[in-house]
C-alpha cells in the first residue's frame, strides 16, 4: 500500500455556475504498510484517525447519508500538475503505529500544527478554493474542525459555526443522530446560528466512514442551508466515506489509500 496525496473534488463555483473539478496528485516515496478500515471499539465515533494492518480488517457495515445531491457523481478528475505545498503538508503529518492499540496506525495532525509553514499552506489551499464563492458559513466538526475552520472562515469573510457533541453547547440546540458501528451518537449546533438560504462549507481534519460529515450535512439542510462542499485535510480512502456523502462534493489535501 502507498499513501497518495490528493487535491480533489467537484465544486459549484456559485449558485448559477456549473461544477468545477480539479485534482493535483502527489505520490511520495514513503510507503505505509497498512489498509484503511473501520475500527470496532477503538473509538466512539464513526470518524476516526485509525488505520489497521490487513490482518485486523473489520466487517464494518456501510453507512449511507440521506442528503440532497448537488453533483451527479463523485468521480475524481486527475491532472499531471502538482502543487508543491501538498508534499510539505503530507510530510508534516506524523503516522504513529500501534496507537491507541497494537496494529493501528494513527494519523497525527498535531505535527502539522507545529510546522508553521505547512500549517499555513494547508489553510491557504482551503482559502484559495473558497474565497469568492459566496460562502457565509464555515461549519467545523468537533474537535479538529475547530482548528482549521476559524482561520478559513475569517479569511473568506464567513462566520464560524461549531458542530459539537451532545451537551457541550450552552444554549438551545438542534441535533442530528448518526450511526456508529455499535450504537448511535449525535451532533449539535445552536438554534439560530445559521439562516435558511445561507451557503455553508463543512470542515473537519479527516474523513473515514463519513458518518459525522453526513450528520452535519443533514443538520444544516434541515434548517434550509445549502451545503456547498465538505473539506478535510486527510481522507482514508479504504473506508469509502466519500461514497456515503450522498453526492456532496468532497475536497481533500492528503489521500491515504489501500
Amino acid at each position: 500500500m502507498k499513501a497518495v496525496f490528493n487535491l480533489s473534488s467537484s465544486l459549484s463555483l456559485s449558485p448559477s455556475q456549473s461544477h468545477y473539478r480539479t485534482t493535483a496528485v502527489f505520490t511520495p516515496r514513503r510507503r505505509i504498510a497498512s489498509s484503511s478500515t473501520a475500527v470496532g471499539g477503538a473509538c466512539s465515533s464513526c470518524r476516526t484517525h485509525l488505520t489497521l494492518f490487513p490482518q485486523h480488517r473489520s466487517s464494518f457495515s456501510p453507512l449511507r447519508c440521506n442528503v440532497r445531491e448537488t453533483v451527479p457523481d463523485q468521480e475524481m478528475a486527475s491532472t499531471d500538475e502538482q502543487d508543491p505545498r501538498i508534499a510539505k503538508i503530507s510530510k508534516a503529518i506524523r503516522v504513529i503505529p500501534d496507537f491507541p492499540k497494537p496494529g493501528i496506525l494513527f494519523q497525527d495532525i498535531t505535527t502539522l500544527l507545529l510546522d508553521t509553514k505547512a500549517f499555513k499552506d494547508a489553510i491557504d489551499l482551503f482559502v484559495e478554493r473558497y474565497r469568492g464563492k459566496n460562502i457565509s458559513v464555515v461549519a467545523g466538526i468537533e474537535a479538529r474542525g475547530f482548528i482549521f475552520g476559524p482561520p478559513i472562515a475569517l479569511a473568506i469573510g464567513a462566520k464560524f459555526v461549531p458542530m459539537r457533541k451532545p451537551k457541550k453547547l450552552p444554549g438551545e440546540v438542534i441535533s442530528e443522530e448518526y450511526s456508529l458501528e455499535y450504537g448511535t451518537d449525535k451532533i449539535e449546533m445552536h438554534v439560530g446560528a445559521v439562516e435558511a438560504g445561507e451557503r455553508a462549507l463543512v470542515i473537519d481534519d479527516l474523513i473515514a466512514t463519513g458518518g459525522t460529515l453526513c450528520a452535519a450535512i443533514r443538520l444544516l439542510e434541515r434548517v434550509g442551508v445549502e451545503v456547498v462542499e465538505c473539506a478535510c485535510v486527510i481522507e482514508l480512502d479504504g473506508l469509502k466515506g466519500r461514497e456515503r456523502l450522498g453526492g456532496k462534493p468532497l475536497f481533500v489535501l492528503v489521500n491515504a489509500v489501500g
